[in-house]
């Protein structure tokens, strides 16, 4: 059993580790600043005495005692990492600073949850980890592009020069049960948008492209890197490899959920990918992690979840 810190703990990724950490046998503190985090999230795991909660922001330093560490503090949605750039960039690298002198200090095992997007409007398709990456470093996207290449160099100095057990995992699109409905994520968008029975907004021409892996599938690969014991720090894809069109997606969410909902196109945003496939042959190699979750039965899930949000 090890004790474990989960920061951003109550937000869409954070609550389902939280509840597979638990499952697992093991002691839980989730701390969070709750900017889009829930408490509605993680309600049901407050009587659990081998579960703890925190209400504190990462950018500011706490102390604890514990044997794991998940950095799962950010806003992630553009919706949200752009509503306060300057916040954005101070949660993934003061975050990143205080999580990683914690880990130092009592030697715990790290991991920071990166991102697909260090890989900016990529160049090479499918994305594999040895890629630097195509970022805009002064775009309307690099307050959180940037922030997480930033973080990554702190967590492979601290590793290098501190000799702090790190593990790094780039997160590529994650959707299921628990996002929220406003995070202007394009699952999410799709799925509300159809729910009310409003138009289906696709920004561009709809032919870019997004691999799209399922909450549970996700978290398992994060317990499996750290339970990884050769020492391998990262980083490390963990997405699904099936790509999709923004188009096919629609159509799949539109068929799903029934309706008169249309298809309407809007500009696309500045800096926006137009390709975006994890290569994860190495997790494969390192973890023998691939996802089981497919498209289909994936959004079933995530559809009967909004349906109960958004009536």
């Amino acid at each position: 059993m090890k004790r474990i810190l989960v920061t951003g703990g109550a937000g869409f990724l954070g609550s389902h580790l939280c509840e597979s950490l638990l499952e697992k046998g093991h002691e839980v503190i989730c701390l969070d600043n709750f900017f889009t985090g829930r408490k509605a999230n993680i309600v049901h795991l407050l009587g659990r005495p081998e579960f703890e909660l925190m209400r504190h922001d990462v950018i500011d330093p706490f102390k604890l005692e514990v044997d794991w560490i998940f950095n799962l503090a950010c806003p992630a949605s553009p919706i949200h990492y752009q509503f306060n750039s300057i916040k954005t960039i101070k949660t993934s690298v003061m975050g990143a600073i205080n999580c990683l002198g914690l880990a130092k200090r009592v030697k715990a095992r790290i991991f920071q949850a990166s991102t697909s997007e260090v890989y900016g409007d990529p160049t090479i398709h499918p994305q594999t980890e040895d890629y630097w990456g195509n970022v805009n470093p002064i775009g309307p996207r690099a307050c959180y592009d940037e922030g997480k290449r930033c973080a990554e160099t702190l967590f492979f100095d601290y590793h290098r020069d501190n000799g702090v057990d790190i593990r790094v995992v780039r997160i590529f699109n994650t959707y299921g049960p628990k996002m929220l409905a406003d995070d202007g994520r394009v699952v999410s968008n799709f799925v509300v948008q159809a729910l009310r029975g409003e138009d289906i907004t696709i920004y561009g021409d709809g032919l870019q492209t997004r691999s799209f892996c399922y909450v549970s599938d996700l978290v398992e690969g994060f317990i499996r890197f750290m339970e990884d014991e050769t020492g391998f720090p990262g980083p490390l894809n963990l997405g699904n490899p099936g790509e999709f069109t923004m188009l096919e997606l629609a159509e799949k969410v539109l068929a799903k959920v029934g309706g008169d909902s249309k298809i309407v196109y809007q500009p696309l945003p500045q800096d926006d990918p137009k390709q975006r496939q994890p290569d994860i042959t190495l997790a494969k190699e390192k973890l023998q992690w691939s996802p089981k979750i497919e498209l289909d039965e994936g959004l079933d899930h995530t559809i009967a979840y909004f349906r109960k949000q958004v009536g």
